[in-house]
């Protein structure tokens, strides 16, 4: 099980690079990217994951154009060299840590096609570990890096190419790596008799013309905090470091009838005391709940075991009912963001409740 990697000294427990210190099925690493063109045109999602002890990896990529998703996504079995982060047709390029990244897409049936660098605009910023258990297991615990940048390169859907511009382009990225549930389903067993949890989360980095600001939240059922962090983050050259913006607190309008965010406000407090009120503008919401692995799937899961070098395309209509009630879950929306002073930046509002969540008066039947 000797792997390239074993040759540099980056060992941290007494075993080859390949195995990691867990023996938790659950245990995986991934990369999330997504790019938007600062409109409600078009939004895409992508990412790519080892899950070491499933001896699987995948990889897709999403686009959101008017009442169509699309996705192409690929898995195979992982090999010895965790390096190699080629899946049919994806892969994913580190150019230069922590700055520049490319992922790429070649031919494939859905007529998906990216060729994209990805720059970093502020230094990445290491979240606190997310540690929760439901029902005495461990559920979540997990190590994430956040960070703002903008794409360049070219993007084919079907017949259209577009050019990727920086000055138009814009995204997040994040690394993130430990546990949390992958794979195929597991028994349910006690957690069927017991209540439900629930489940709040936020999680926006949002990108400004001087600074980027990142929060993520997760709340249980009664608004107690499990996991929170606010910081601005300023341009490398500036020399600045992060700042801390206290305590968040979210205020969310909904659409009637369901838990679907027709606007929100963030309000973070300066390292002097000041408010920084932050008003939220959903644009597009891609449903990564949908094709992507993130869950409602019952044939396509983060590290699912799908079979060698497997690559499928699928087409949503999203104003068909039954997609739409498979579309529920962790939805990621594009989105406008507006300071007191008419700033206005750019980035993502991820979003979901499941369960029962009492702040906005949610039980666990609630649509």
């Amino acid at each position: 099980m000797l792997s390239p990697l074993d040759d540099y000294p980056i060992h941290q427990i007494p075993e080859p690079v390949r195995f990691v210190e867990t023996s938790d099925r659950n245990f995986y690493d991934r990369y999330y990217f997504n790019a938007y063109s600062r409109t409600d045109d078009i939004f895409l999602v992508m990412g790519m994951g080892q899950y070491p002890n499933l001896s699987t990896t995948d990889a897709f990529v999403a686009v959101r154009q008017g009442d169509r998703q699309q996705v192409v996504r690929a898995s195979t079995e992982l090999g010895v060299d965790r390096s190699d982060t080629k899946v049919g047709p994806f892969e994913v390029e580190v150019i230069e840590g922590l700055r520049s990244l490319r992922m790429r897409c070649g031919p494939n049936e859905g007529g998906i096609e990216l060729d994209l660098v990805w720059n970093g605009t502020t230094p990445p910023v290491l979240e606190p570990r997310h540690f929760y258990r439901n029902h005495a297991r461990v559920a979540s615990n997990t190590m994430r890096l956040t960070q703002t940048g903008a794409w360049t390169g070219e993007l084919r859907i079907g017949a259209d190419t577009f050019t990727v511009d920086p000055q138009t382009w814009t995204g997040t990225r994040d690394r993130s790596w430990g546990i949390r549930a992958v794979g195929e389903a597991e028994p349910r067993g006690i957690r069927d008799a017991l209540p439900a949890p629930g489940f709040f989360w936020l999680y926006s980095p949002m990108q400004f013309d001087d600074f980027a600001i990142l929060t993520i939240l997760h709340e249980d059922r009664n608004g107690a905090r499990v996991l929170e962090e606010a910081v601005r983050v300023w341009p490398e050259e500036t020399g600045r470091d992060p700042e801390p913006l206290g305590h968040p607190i979210h205020e969310i309008e909904f659409v009637e009838g369901t838990r679907t965010p027709a606007r929100a406000r963030l309000t973070f407090t300066d390292p002097d005391g000041n408010s920084l009120p932050v008003n939220v503008e959903p644009l597009l919401p891609l449903y990564v709940a949908l094709g992507c692995g993130y869950g409602n799937d019952h044939d396509w899961r983060h590290g699912m075991y799908q079979g060698k070098n497997v690559v499928q395309y699928r087409s949503y209509d999203l104003t068909d009912p039954e997609v739409q009630a498979r579309s529920r879950g962790v939805t990621d929306y594009a989105a406008r963001f507006e300071l007191e002073d008419g700033s206005t930046g750019y980035g993502l509002f991820e979003f979901t409740i499941l369960g029962p969540y009492e702040p906005y008066g949610f039980g666990s039947r609630s649509r």
